[in-house]
């Protein structure tokens, strides 16, 4: 039987075989470093075809739950658990205490955080990237790019790109640690004041590259956030372009219902 029918959809049998293995990862019936069974083995259990468990398999590994090798089959991940980002994470009241968001957000959590610096320097800025600082596409640009963990496993990347006139006189940007309360903190210590942070949420499989980085499945699902810090002036005097990765981060926001 190709498909099932439940709630008046049919659902492909090879989608419910990868539900029943996703949620056996879940439930830790798979615990961390467990094979997934082999696809003969699954075969002879479901009693489908051999093609028909190759594509349940492609749904399992864009899961996220799942490292697959070549000639050694799908090894379950040793993720942590899911953590929460809400928008909490900008409080002023972090970047006093001498934390930023990241650390902020991971101490709530009950994380042990590391932040690895790739790059701190000058670049053009990307297109996009210039059009939302309000700048000529290939003006100078400070990027800081990092690579963020959580309890040693790699969950996000992300690269801060600063206007040069606004980072020029504040040293400590172009430091791999930019000191207590992050580079937030350093710009408000010159004088900008924040007034909203404004983010992008895109979800999308993650290129090969990326999912290296974060160690995931090839394809497996990723979540891009482009966020604009903006101060009480009216000037973006922040882009961060970050990555995620979707099984590591539940999103939380406030959305105010009054005027």
């Amino acid at each position: 039987m190709g498909t099932a029918v439940g709630g008046g959809r049919a659902v492909p049998r090879y989608v419910q075989i990868a539900d029943e293995i996703i949620q056996q990862i879940r439930a830790s019936v798979l615990k961390p470093g467990d094979m997934v069974p082999s696809e003969s083995e699954l075969v002879e259990r479901y009693g489908v075809s051999g093609g028909t468990i190759r594509k349940a398999m492609v749904e399992v590994r864009a899961s996220g739950l799942v490292d697959t090798r070549h000639g050694k089959g799908s090894m379950v991940k040793d993720r942590p658990p899911v953590r929460l980002r809400s928008s909490d994470r900008f409080r002023a009241s972090h970047r006093r205490g001498g934390k930023a968001a990241y650390l902020a957000e991971s101490a709530q959590s009950g994380a042990t955080a590391k932040v690895s610096v790739l790059y701190i320097g000058p670049m053009e800025a990307p297109e996009d990237i210039a059009k939302r600082l309000d700048v000529p596409a290939g003006t100078q640009v400070l990027a800081r790019r990092r690579l963020y963990f959580r309890n040693g496993v790699p969950v996000e990347t992300a690269t801060s790109y600063l206007p040069w006139d606004v980072v020029k006189d504040i040293p400590e940007l172009f430091a791999e640690n930019p000191g207590p309360g992050g580079i937030y903190a350093r710009l408000e210590d010159d004088g900008h004041t924040f007034a909203e942070f404004v983010e992008t949420l895109q979800a999308r499989p993650a290129a090969k590259a990326e999912a290296s980085e974060l160690a995931l499945s090839s394809g497996a699902p990723v979540v891009h956030l482009l966020r604009d810090a903006i101060t009480d002036a009216g000037r973006v005097v922040e882009v961060c372009d970050t990555l995620m990765a979707a099984d590591q981060f539940v999103f939380e926001y406030r959305i105010p219902a009054s005027d």
